[in-house]
Parts: structure tokens; C-alpha cells; sequence
């Protein structure tokens, strides 16, 4: 076995190597590209990130925004829609008592004679009749109800009175256990309560 070799303390330690070569200015050139070129790259993408996170602020900004004005939007739609129903009922009703005025006005015994006559067809037996309506139509109405109740073969007595407190178009028929009111002011108001309630019904639930 060889014997170890013995450290002679004659090397130098502090000299510079002699096999390292110092780097040449283009190869000092091409390290500071290097560096810029990473330093470069990494704020890119720094600033690629922060620009990201300024975008997706910003777009949820934008839809907080779209959404608040959607809302807004709608509220104002159901309204215009709430109120444009509203007026589209009170419009109907109007229309509809001008049209009810007007063909009273042409025919004021067309709903008179009509009640009447379906009393007939269910009173035939009844021993006594009355029918009061306005004076003003007394003259003509009379002749009109005495031919229906002989066509519905209606035997009993039958009364017709002029009264001037009826209102032209309306009339009262009475029975001995019943009666039966042709009153137009009454169904007017009926009519206005119902629509009141529809309408607050529908305001009710565009609320909710």
C-alpha cells in the first residue's frame, strides 16, 4: 500500500486561478441582457397580474352597477304596467257606462222588458205582480208588459205603476214573498267597488 502523501504547505491559496479566465465585455454584455430581459419578463407579468385585477374589479364594479340599474329599470316598468292597467280598467268602465247611458237613452224598455219577462217565465203561478217604473215611460211600458205576461201565460193580477222617483231604464218588480230591483245607480257603484278591488289586489301583489 502506497504511503499518503505528505501536505507541504506550498500552495497559495489567495492566488487567483490561473485556469479562470476573466469574462470578456461581450460576454459581460450579453449577462446584463440577460438580466434585463428577466427583470423585463417579471414585470410584465407583474403588471399583466395587476392589470387582471384592476380589469375583474372593475368589471364587477360594472355588473354591481348593470344589476342596481336593472332593478331600477324593472320597478319602473312594473309601475308604468300597474298604471297602464289601471287606466286600461278605468277606461273599459267608463266606455262601458257611456255605452250602457246611450242605449238606455235609444231603448229605455230593453232592460225592463227583458227582467220582466224572465220573471214571467218563472212566476206563472204567482197570484199577484207589480211593476213600478218611471212615470215617463208608463205609457209605453204598459202595453209591452201586458202582452208579455199574456205570451208567458201569466194568470194572476197584474199591477203596473208610474213612479217618478225610478230613474228612466230602471224598474222594481215585487211579488207576495219576493221582489226583484232593476236599479242602474246601484249596479254602477257594485261595479266600482269590484274594480277598486281588483286594482288594490293587483298594486298588492306588484309589491310583493
Amino acid at each position: 500500500m502506497a504511503a499518503p502523501a505528505k501536505f507541504l504547505f506550498d500552495v497559495d491559496f489567495s492566488a487567483p486561478d490561473k485556469k479562470e479566465k476573466a469574462a470578456t465585455p461581450a460576454e459581460i454584455a450579453e449577462m446584463v441582457a440577460e438580466a434585463e430581459a428577466r427583470a423585463y419578463r417579471a414585470g410584465y407579468d407583474a403588471a399583466q397580474r395587476e392589470a387582471k385585477v384592476e380589469s375583474d374589479r372593475r368589471t364587477a364594479l360594472a355588473l354591481e352597477e348593470i344589476a342596481i340599474a336593472i332593478t331600477a329599470i324593472a320597478a319602473r316598468v312594473n309601475g308604468i304596467e300597474s298604471r297602464m292597467e289601471t287606466e286600461a280598467v278605468d277606461v273599459a268602465v267608463a266606455v262601458a257606462r257611456k255605452l250602457c247611458a246611450e242605449l238606455i237613452a235609444r231603448e229605455p224598455l230593453g232592460e225592463i222588458t227583458a227582467l220582466v219577462s224572465d220573471c214571467f217565465s218563472h212566476l206563472v203561478a204567482t197570484p199577484h205582480l207589480v211593476v213600478r217604473i218611471n212615470d215617463s215611460l208608463y205609457d209605453a211600458a204598459r202595453a209591452q208588459i201586458e202582452r208579455l205576461a199574456a205570451h208567458a201565460g201569466f194568470e194572476g193580477r197584474l199591477v203596473i205603476l208610474a213612479e217618478p222617483t225610478i230613474a228612466t231604464g230602471d224598474c222594481r218588480i215585487e211579488w207576495a214573498d219576493g221582489g226583484v230591483v232593476l236599479d242602474r245607480t246601484a249596479i254602477e257603484a257594485k261595479i266600482s267597488e269590484l274594480v277598486g278591488r281588483y286594482i288594490a289586489s293587483r298594486s298588492e301583489a306588484g309589491r310583493a
